[in-house]
């Protein structure tokens, strides 16, 4: 027994190896700074500032915070972290001795014909015995495939992350879509309103003989144009609604909210901070890099199945006709180690090797993939953002233009220095060109909300929570579970 026992101390004491490389970062080139953003000063982010910090507008705040508790994608993201969570439990708990019981109660008496005497007397036994099994992890098998478990359970909950962040990205966007939408509707109706008391003063002209043909069509066909427009938006409208409504998880209904906001609201530098920081604070690039530590582990777990195992197994117990002789003269025990060495298996455990290793070439070619669309579309988000910021200005400036068009338009026919169809004309401009700044503005807004997804979107501090601004809005979800 003492010999077991130091044979055992002897082979835990080479326990600190174990086989394959242990997992470092791979070197990757990262930018200095990002496409046409000048370099930071400080290295401050946009991304450094929690969701509600960057959305001010109460009603998203409560559609956010619904989404995050109650939505179906950030459901399954958390049974799936749950998942992952006891799966690293059942890898770790290959680390430590498995040890079971059993007891049995047995009566009975044999047949007269299987002994020459006559039948045997009835019999009455009682046994229980435990079962120690445990495999010593000399080549750090059992160690890499902890080491796995653990890094996939990481992985999903950078999972989990990058789903919230996703849906406080999407509702955003989905809910200023919506105002967009709504601001479209606005100027479709007021568009209707001024060209039906067009038409109808040019129709009237025209059955008093003052107005021509030419003149009425041309009014009634805008009319009629814009018009149509409106029953299109109402059912867009509706949509969005509904498609805002699922992802909040909630039953189809209606959305309250605000006016489109206006880009003024908006920061017009962002700082972005350095790019190497995307590679701590993007929940996917981190999800990449964790599934890489997997399949590293993996690699190692797979060589050191070709070396030999040694386990440990033992037994106490007793078998006995009396239960309080159970551990007095009719106990048992024993104690056996054992070695089990693979010799030939076809080549079965080295291709098992080689897809481990390929398996790690795939895990690094997407977590290189994952870095480098992550610097690429910060940098697009950056430059969209600069360029809009300049495209909303210019139209801003056209839609003045147009509205002292139409102002001196109507001056002009008040009087008596041009017909209405030049009010026509002027309200034709101003309509498509008010749309045009309701669409940038709606661009500027989703690629702000593009771009605090795209810079990490403020996940230094996991555990920080939005408190409660009033007794109307919600309390905010936990942004991701305790590690």
């Amino acid at each position: 027994m003492k010999r077991i026992l130091l044979a055992s101390l002897l082979a835990g004491s080479v326990l600190g190896c174990a086989m394959g490389p242990n997992y470092k970062r791979p070197a990757l080139a990262v930018p200095e700074t990002f496409r046409e953003v000048p370099a930071p000063v400080d290295g401050a982010s946009l991304a450094d500032r929690p969701w509600w910090e960057i959305v001010k507008d109460p009603n998203l705040q409560a559609l956010i915070d619904e989404a995050l508790s109650n939505s179906f994608d950030a459901r399954i993201a958390a049974a799936r972290v749950d998942q992952y969570r006891a799966n690293a439990g059942i890898a770790r708990s290959g680390l430590f001795p498995q040890v079971s019981g059993a007891g049995q109660w047995q009566r009975g008496r044999e047949s007269a014909y299987a002994y020459p005497f006559g039948e045997k007397p009835v019999s009455e036994g009682y046994a229980a015995q435990a079962q120690l099994s445990w495999e010593l992890d000399v080549w750090g098998r059992l160690r890499r495939l902890n080491e796995a478990g653990r890094a996939q359970y990481l992985a999903s909950v950078e999972g989990q992350r990058g789903v919230m962040l996703s849906l406080v990205a999407d509702v955003a966007t989905s809910y200023y879509t919506l105002c967009e939408l709504d601001r479209e509707l606005e100027i479709a109706k007021n568009t209707e309103a001024a060209y039906k008391g067009v038409y109808d003063l040019f129709n009237m002209q025209l059955q008093g003989g003052t107005a021509s043909a030419l003149q009425t069509s041309s009014a009634e066909g805008a009319l009629g144009s814009v018009a149509a427009t409106v029953p299109s938006l109402e059912a867009q409208i509706t949509g969005q609604e509904n498609a805002l409504s699922f992802l909040v998880g909630r039953a189809p209904g209606p959305i309250t909210r605000s006016k489109l906001p206006s880009g003024a609201e908006l920061p017009l530098d962002v700082p972005a901070g350095l790019p190497s920081a995307l590679l701590e604070r993007r929940p996917d690039v981190l999800q990449a890099e964790q599934a890489l530590v997997a399949s590293n582990a993996n690699v190692g777990a797979s060589k050191a199945s070709m070396f030999p195992a040694l386990s440990l197994t033992g037994l106490f117990g007793g078998v006995s006709p009396q239960v309080s002789q159970l551990f007095g003269s009719g106990k048992t025990w024993s104690v056996a180690p054992g070695l089990f060495q693979p010799i030939f298996f076809g080549g079965r455990l080295w291709f098992q090797y080689e897809v481990a290793k390929a398996l790690y070439g795939q895990s690094l070619a997407s977590y290189e993939q994952a870095v480098t669309y992550a610097f690429a579309e910060t940098a697009s988000a950056l430059v969209t953002h600069q360029k809009l910021v300049e495209a909303e200005k210019q139209q801003a400036r056209s839609v003045a233009a147009f509205e002292e068009a139409v102002h001196i338009s109507n001056q002009r026919y008040v009087a008596g220095l041009a017909s209405y169809y030049e009010v026509l004309q002027a309200l034709q401009n101003l309509y498509p060109a008010q749309l045009s700044l309701a669409k940038i503005r709606f661009q500027r807004l989703s690629n702000f909300v593009t771009l605090y997804k795209a810079l990490g979107g403020g996940w230094q501090n996991p555990g920080q929570t939005r408190p409660a601004s009033s007794p109307e809005t919600k309390a905010s979800a936990e942004m991701a579970p305790a590690p």
